[in-house]
């Protein structure tokens, strides 16, 4: 049985954070970092059964041309990442009444799909550009405290970064989904994505404070990896998708970041219309929802 201290919930049954309860929620899930995106979404449905507010956690629920499908805001960071991704595993796979684990035949993988702004790392991937993370490398230390297992690769990528940034401690690297990225990715431009644990330094931004490494930028966009499956390097950057993937992983759910390019760091723009770039991710993740299931 799990402690009451360690499976958190409020007095109606819901789970702590998220204010949800097991039935509130579908097997396919859109998040998004800002609170005010998420009627950015609902507003395509066709109808909204269940809206709840907690914190910075905006869940609607609804119809989109057959489909029940969720919106939830997560705010920004990996911290909260940790937050919603062991709550929404918690709602499926852990029986509330008698505070246990279901068995691994009655165990649910949901589909989790990142709808967020990001900025590009390299000049040719452009400000409007739609992409889809294949794999996210994280500089935050989330997966210091879990148990998170990398391919070969993986660790090669991690280990070449490290050496490269000259970090005190080593990056994790790890692959989205491939099912997702085929079926609702499909058609968008392919990218590997930095998670920061931050805005300014560690995405390169000086504003009062100087950097503790002066070329970092250019350490970033000059990063190469040759392997077998070719060439690798990081295409973009934000500050939650690796803890979407590592908890992924572990957890045994679906999960695919898509990115909409709102700056060019190489080139210093930032986009006049963000928010249509952001409308236009929205409109094609939701066409993609309902012709590739």
């Amino acid at each position: 049985m799990i402690p009451e201290s360690e499976l958190i919930l409020n007095p109606d049954g819901s789970i702590y954070h998220l204010n949800l309860l097991p039935d509130h929620i579908s097997d396919t899930i859109l998040t998004v970092g800002d609170p005010g995106r998420v009627a950015q979404v609902s507003r395509h449905f066709d109808s909204i059964e269940f809206e709840t507010t907690h914190r910075e956690f905006v869940t609607h629920v609804g119809y989109y041309r057959g489909q029940r499908l969720t919106v939830l805001s997560t705010g920004m960071g990996t911290d909260n990442i940790d937050i919603v991704m062991n709550e929404l595993d918690a709602l499926v796979n852990i029986d509330f009444m008698a505070r246990t684990v279901r068995p691994v035949e009655e165990r649910m993988s949901l589909r989790i799909i990142r709808l967020g702004t990001s900025g590009s790392l390299q000049a040719d991937v452009p400000v409007g550009t739609l992409l889809a993370t294949e794999h996210a490398v994280g500089l935050d230390s989330l997966m210091q405290f879990y148990p998170l297992m990398e391919t070969g690769l993986e660790t090669q990528i991690a280990t070449q970064l490290q050496h490269a940034l000259d970090l005190p401690f080593a990056p994790y690297v790890v692959r989205g989904s491939d099912l997702l990225r085929e079926q609702v990715g499909a058609g968008l431009a392919v990218g590997n994505t930095l998670t920061c644990p931050g805005f300014y330094g560690p995405q390169g931004r000086r504003l009062r404070l100087d950097l503790r490494q002066p070329d970092y930028m250019a350490r970033l966009q000059g990063f190469r990896h040759q392997n077998a499956e070719g060439e690798f390097r990081l295409s973009n950057f934000e500050m939650e998708t690796a803890g979407y993937y590592a908890l992924g992983r572990l957890l045994g759910h679906e999960v695919l970041s898509l990115n909409a390019i709102v700056a060019n760091r190489a080139t210093g723009e930032f986009a006049e219309n963000a928010g249509g770039i952001v409308d236009a991710l929205i409109e094609r993740t939701l066409q993609q929802l309902v012709t590739s299931w």
